[in-house]
């Protein structure tokens, strides 16, 4: 087989090819789809998608279900908004809810919604059908120190108009719970919270904690009520365990000085008793000097001599009475 016999079948299959990448590059079959649906868009338009390296289907089946839908959004909106990264399928989506639900929102406040991060459908859905928000057990102390602990269901509605810029979920959950704390901890008794639990709903409630939210609260329902701890008769306890130990500490510091007074005492007493002992030492040697210098005479020493003999006897007698009278007693 020569080379003119295999170039027929070399142009068919080079034919085949560009056909390929052309369908590929030109999407040809979303192109007649739109056409199908009423939604005039050129070929070179969805060329010039390619180019700008937008995938077409993501633009134009939006497009096609906006235009079924009766919406008067155009091809440049929907490809500005993919251009900054937003999800055009679903705020497509969104503004045919709110069309169907008869509320106002427009191309430009759905697509800034898309583009804070916010899921624009949801909230279209949440303004339609308003979302339970349950918050975990919340503790508040009376005013008799009895802790009480509730649990509420938040029931909001999405504000289309504060979405952008506005508190989400976790700022609601946070005042619903300051309000039921402060309502608690403002009644007299536990008692009449468990009496009245509506009455921490209504309280709250009229305080307005949807202001700057991207919520409108509609009821605040106290699901579950439940007695904690006596909060006060601990924190009774813990101050006389206080008081205990500082009077404790008190009496062990007037110890500590009653016995260092005492040890200062018994080493004066020592003290004097050394200077005794001293001074009586010094007695003999006294005697004799005076007896040397003819200041004392022999008779004069006999008579001290029989005065201490004196005395010692009549120390012994006293001690003898007084074991005798110990005895009898």
């Amino acid at each position: 087989m020569t080379f003119y016999d295999l170039l027929p079948i070399i142009i068919v299959g080079l034919i085949i090819i560009a056909l390929v990448v052309l369908f590929t590059f030109i999407p040809v079959m979303l192109w007649i789809s739109a056409l199908a649906a009423g939604v005039r868009v050129s070929i070179f338009t969805l060329v010039g998608m390619r180019l700008r390296r937008v995938v077409p289907s993501r633009v134009i089946n939006p497009l096609i279900k906006a235009h079924k839908a009766g919406l008067g959004v155009n091809t440049n909106q929907l490809e500005s908004h993919y251009l900054a990264g937003g999800n055009v399928d679903r705020v497509v989506n969104a503004l045919i809810a709110a069309q169907r639900a008869n509320i106002e929102l427009t191309f430009e406040r759905a697509a800034a919604i898309d583009l804070a991060g916010r899921d624009v459908l949801e909230a279209v859905q949440m303004s339609v059908n308003p979302k339970v928000i349950e918050t975990p057990f919340i503790a508040g102390i009376a005013m008799d120190g009895i802790e009480v602990k509730a649990k509420a269901r938040i029931t909001v509605r999405a504000n289309i108009d504060r979405l952008v810029g506005g508190a989400g979920e976790d700022t609601v959950i946070a005042r619903v719970g300051e309000g039921i704390v402060s309502t608690i901890g403002s009644s007299d008794s536990h008692t009449k919270v468990l009496e009245n639990p509506d009455s921490i709903s209504h309280n709250v409630l009229s305080k307005g904690l949807d202001a700057g939210t991207a919520f409108e609260i509609l009821s605040i329902d106290i699901a579950d009520i439940d007695i904690g701890k006596n909060i006060g008769a601990t924190l009774s306890t813990d101050q006389a365990e206080a008081d205990k130990n500082i009077a404790q500490a008190k009496a062990e510091e007037r110890r500590a000085m009653a016995v260092a007074q005492e040890q200062e005492m018994l080493a004066r007493v020592q003290e004097m008793r050394a200077k005794v002992v001293e001074a009586e030492a010094d007695v003999p040697l006294a005697l004799a000097e005076a007896l040397r210098s003819g200041n004392m005479g022999v008779m004069d020493y006999m008579n001290y001599k029989n005065i201490n003999a004196d005395t010692d006897m009549r120390d012994t007698i006293g001690k003898l009475s007084q074991e005798e009278n110990e005895e009898d007693q």
